[in-house]
């Protein structure tokens, strides 16, 4: 046999001899191939599956976050109507309030309304001239209303008021000052007889009238004016003889010489 023959059959039985090693390990590589395409299969499989699961969780969340916003817009707008509402109640709670005050200051208002009304038409206490006595309230407008035109110079108008009060109020505790007055208010327009009588008529009627002793002085007056001294001069003695320590007794005593 030749060299080349024992080569050619050297190789032949080699590849014999490891033809199904090289089979095998073919077999083994198809095989991992496999198992990685598998494992890698599986994990894109895992991954899409975390992917859609996640996906599934961040539409949750957006949703649960959406309404959340939903809720506190809602709630923000109830916190306004909330704030409408008390600002609304604390304007109605101050109108109240000033409707309560205005009606309790018109309600003190006609209170005393009907309290000075009420006193106007009751009876009075007048203290006047030493004297105390009752008068109705229009009794006391009418005779001030006469001192008033007196005290203002208008003799023939306060005259006529003081006539018309006599006749009003024939009883009336003012009436001892409305002779004096009257006598004042007729001296002061020059009725001197006029002046007499009601200065007269006070002394007669009401001696101890602290305004008596004034009475009689003013007749005195009243008479020098009427050129009757001799009547001024009883007049007189008559006033120091009932009233001696009266202040219109010392003017009479001064007046008396001037008239000697």
């Amino acid at each position: 046999m030749t060299p080349m023959s024992r080569w050619l059959g050297g190789a032949a039985l080699a590849c014999t001899l490891f033809a199904p090693l090289a089979h095998a390990g073919l077999f083994d590589d198809d095989e991992a191939r496999k198992a990685i395409l598998d494992l890698r299969q599986k994990l894109e499989q895992s991954n899409e599956q975390q992917r859609s699961r996640q996906a599934e969780l961040n539409a949750q969340l957006l949703e649960q976050i959406s309404q959340l916003k939903r809720s506190m817009l809602d709630l923000n707008s109830q916190l306004e109507l909330l704030r409408a509402d008390n600002a609304r109640l604390r304007g109605q709670d101050e109108q109240l309030s000033r409707d309560v005050a205005e009606l309790q200051r018109r309600t003190k208002d006609l209170q005393q309304g009907v309290d000075d009304r009420m006193k106007r038409l009751e009876p009075q206490k007048i203290t006047l001239d030493g004297r105390e006595f009752i008068a109705d309230p229009d009794e006391r407008r009418q005779f001030d209303d006469a001192m008033g035109l007196l005290r203002k110079g208008e003799f023939p108008a306060a005259a006529s008021a003081m006539l018309a009060f006599q006749k009003k109020y024939p009883q009336s505790g003012y009436n001892e000052s409305v002779l004096f007055w009257l006598g004042n208010a007729h001296y002061g327009n020059r009725n001197f007889k006029e002046a007499i009588t009601a200065f007269r008529a006070l002394v007669h009627s009401a001696p101890s009238n602290p305004r008596a002793p004034e009475a009689l002085l003013s007749i005195a007056n009243c008479q020098v004016e009427l050129k009757d001294p001799k009547g001024a001069r009883r007049t007189i003695d008559e006033l120091v003889k009932n009233y001696p320590q009266s202040e219109a007794a010392q003017a009479g005593r001064e007046r008396l010489a001037s008239l000697k």
